[in-house]
């Protein structure tokens, strides 16, 4: 084991999150370095705890490989006068190669003959090459940082120890004062400082010391335990795989126990329970086989089982107060009535350009309302929407959501319920904040994603309204979240409502309620902008390909769901040998009807059959291709469109559109301008790659 390195950075303990990010760029940044000082090596696997990062690369050669590398320098013409002797830039060239003239010969690329050399190259002692393997370390990105003592370094925590082997010798180099040493430490209660006797001892040496380094072994060690647990009780654990992968980070050494707490706090809604034991103290919850939730909980101690039952009362104790608090907060809400509720929100600040939470309930009140209107649904829908909408933030404003801020919406289902609300009402209180994350689930029923969309289309508005658009990675309002949860539930819903009207429907409130927004018509167009870029994406995350994503988002994104439709039907059509005729023909009329000015058209300028005829077809095929269109059947639509693709190729060969006649000329192209506004309301065609079997 001679051959294997190990780098060790000792730190305080890291937050969870950071530490698959930071597990992958170690193992992406060391790859690459090694490749960039041609180190050659067997394989590199990377380890955490909350208090170490580490990386062991195996089989690594002692020196780099020798190498010859033809350097290539200017073109022979520079290189030599014209009494053939060496220029200056002959001689520099061989001199920064460390190499003379005589060294020069010449090749030919593409016709040109250049000067060359070849340098031999000989191969480094890895052990000194990977005295700059602090880079990598000082690499590393973390979503915040922080300086310690006088240190000028930003790191995620404070570095207290670095170990960097080759074998069983130290590789020296120091980061901020610390230098490297063969040391490293155990786990901080049942372990030690120690020193490695060679680099390929790492993971079972720090076993001993109650510390597995491995992620995944930490990872199925905690798995494991649960499930034995599961089968002692006959139990089922929520195995939640993100608080599992949490709580792996969190610890060195895991130990699963078990508590329990006092089954009069089931009574409380199980998700202000669930939430208490999962988010605030990483507990996994658990349920019988029918799926009811029991007065119980597993945990992860990070040690051994040594007085294993004293930290599980420990932590009962500390649930209790928990579940006490919560239970508190459950009976204390009920005394207040959602009307006075609703009152409260008056006092809370949305945006300061945009008033209250009072406001903006009121603002989706509105803009529900005239949802219901635009989409043409039953009255005791909108009815149900409508006050779905005036109570839908009444929550916010409880103990409870005050305390656990993750439970907006689902406490407000809970008291619209026990406050006599109809069932449709609570349910939508709950769906219109989803998606909450990601992927994450979209409303189920009509009226929660009426109003989903109301809440989402005033935030996106009014943030952009304001200038609060999106830029890079910044987002602190998750408005593409939103952008995409408005798409997602269109989708869902079947909704051929056009997403540019919905735009121009808020912003026509917003213009009436006089709010200090920046000029309408640039907001519209910013609206307009970001909802086209997260069409795109879902578009290309439905696998739609860039070049059909182009054609059909070429007049905005429209009403999505047909948008989609004609996406899917293009990506088809695209395969179809037969389609290229249509395809040329739509092509070449959208070509030539840029150079329109006008969408009169004059019959009495015909000049022949051709241009009658195809204007009789565009007629005969207008109306019933726009009703299709209305109906959301792409494929009739497309169809007809067809219909005109002999008629557009006998009229292009038999017809001259840029004649020097200026009357006949613009009428002809006039008539391509009736037929290219079709065409765009389908798709940009020209955009389409038609290829055979893309």
């Amino acid at each position: 084991m001679s051959n294997t390195v190990l780098f060790e950075l000792g730190l305080e303990e890291m937050p969870a999150r950071f530490m698959d990010d930071a597990l992958h760029q170690l193992h992406s940044k060391t790859i690459s370095w090694l490749k960039d000082h041609r180190i050659p090596y067997g394989t590199v696997a990377v380890f955490s705890t909350p208090r170490r990062l580490a990386v062991k690369i195996t089989e690594v050669e002692s020196k780099q490989p020798d190498i010859e590398e033809e350097a290539k320098g200017p073109a022979k013409n520079i290189a030599l006068t014209e009494a053939g002797e060496w220029t200056k830039a002959a001689i520099g060239f061989s001199k920064g190669q460390g190499k003379t003239v005589d060294d020069i010969y010449f090749k030919e690329i593409n016709g040109t003959d250049y000067v060359h050399v070849t340098k031999f190259i000989k191969g480094t002692n890895t052990s000194e090459l990977f005295r700059e393997f602090k880079d990598v370390f000082l690499s590393l990105t973390f979503p915040k940082n922080m300086r310690w003592g006088t240190s000028d370094l930003k790191y995620a925590r404070p570095i207290r120890w670095i170990t960097a082997l080759f074998g069983k010798e130290i590789i020296p180099f120091e980061i901020e004062g610390v230098h490297t040493s063969s040391v490293t430490f155990g786990h901080r209660f049942l372990g030690s400082e120690l020193r490695l006797e060679e680099a390929g001892r790492y993971e079972e040496t720090l076993e001993d010391q109650f510390v597995l380094v491995n992620v995944e072994t930490r990872k199925e060690k905690i798995r494991r335990q649960l499930h034995e647990l599961e089968k002692e009780n006959h139990w089922q654990l929520v195995l939640d795989e993100e608080l599992l992968n949490e709580v792996t980070h969190l610890v060195e050494y895991p130990t699963v126990f078990s508590g329990s707490f006092n089954e009069t706090f089931l009574e409380v809604p199980e998700e202000a329970l669930i939430t208490s034991m999962k988010e605030h103290q990483r507990y996994f919850p658990v349920r019988n086989h029918q799926g009811e939730l029991l007065a119980h909980f597993a945990g992860v101690r990070n040690g051994n089982e040594d007085h294993i039952d004293i930290v599980a009362k420990g932590n009962e104790k500390v649930l209790k107060a928990r579940l006490s608090d919560a239970q508190f907060f459950f009976e204390e809400d009920q005394k207040t009535s959602i009307h006075e509720y609703l009152a409260k929100l008056n006092r809370m600040v949305y945006q300061e350009e945009l008033g209250t939470l009072r406001d903006k309930v009121d603002r989706i009140v509105a803009i529900t309302e005239k949802l219901c209107s635009t989409l043409k649904l039953d009255e005791s829908t909108g009815t149900l929407a409508k006050r779905a909408a005036e109570i839908c933030k009444f929550d916010l404003v409880t103990h409870m959501v005050d305390e656990f801020s993750e439970l907006q919406g689902v406490m407000g289902e809970k008291y619209a319920r026990l406050f006599g609300e109809d069932e449709a009402v609570a349910a939508a209180v709950n769906e219109h904040y989803m998606p909450r994350q990601a992927n994450g689930k979209l409303p189920e029923t009509e009226t929660g994603s009426i109003v989903s969309l109301a809440d989402k289309l005033d935030t996106i508005a009014g943030s952009i309204g304001i200038g609060n658009i999106p830029t890079g990675s910044q987002d602190p309002y998750g408005l593409r979240r939103q952008a995409l949860g408005i798409l997602e539930t269109i989708q869902k819903q079947q909704w051929s409502v056009k997403l540019e009207d919905l735009i121009e429907l808020v912003l026509s409130m917003y213009e009436e309620l006089n709010l200090s927004l920046r000029p309408l018509n640039e907001v519209k167009e910013d609206l307009f902008e970001f909802f086209k870029l997260r069409a795109e994406y879902l578009l290309k995350e439905a696998k739609v390909d860039p070049d059909i994503v182009e054609a059909v988002l070429a007049e905005g994104v429209q009403s999505y769901p047909f948008t989609l439709k004609k996406a899917n039907l293009l990506m088809q059509k695209r395969q179809d040998e037969a389609f290229k005729e249509v395809h040329e023909a739509l092509g070449r009329v959208l070509n030539l009807a840029k150079k329109a000015g006008s969408e009169q058209v004059n019959i009495n300028l015909f000049q022949n059959q051709s241009e009658k005829e195809l204007y009789e077809a565009y007629q005969s095929v207008h109306d019933s291709y726009l009703n299709a269109l209305a109906r959301g059947d792409a494929e009739t639509a497309l169809f007809e469109l067809s219909g005109l693709a002999s008629v557009i190729h006998r009229f292009f060969d038999e017809t001259m559109v840029m004649t020097d006649e200026e009357d006949v000329r613009k009428n002809r192209l006039a008539l391509l301008q009736l037929i290219a506004n079709d065409i765009l309301l389908f798709a940009d065609i020209n955009a389409v790659q038609w290829k055979q079997h893309y």
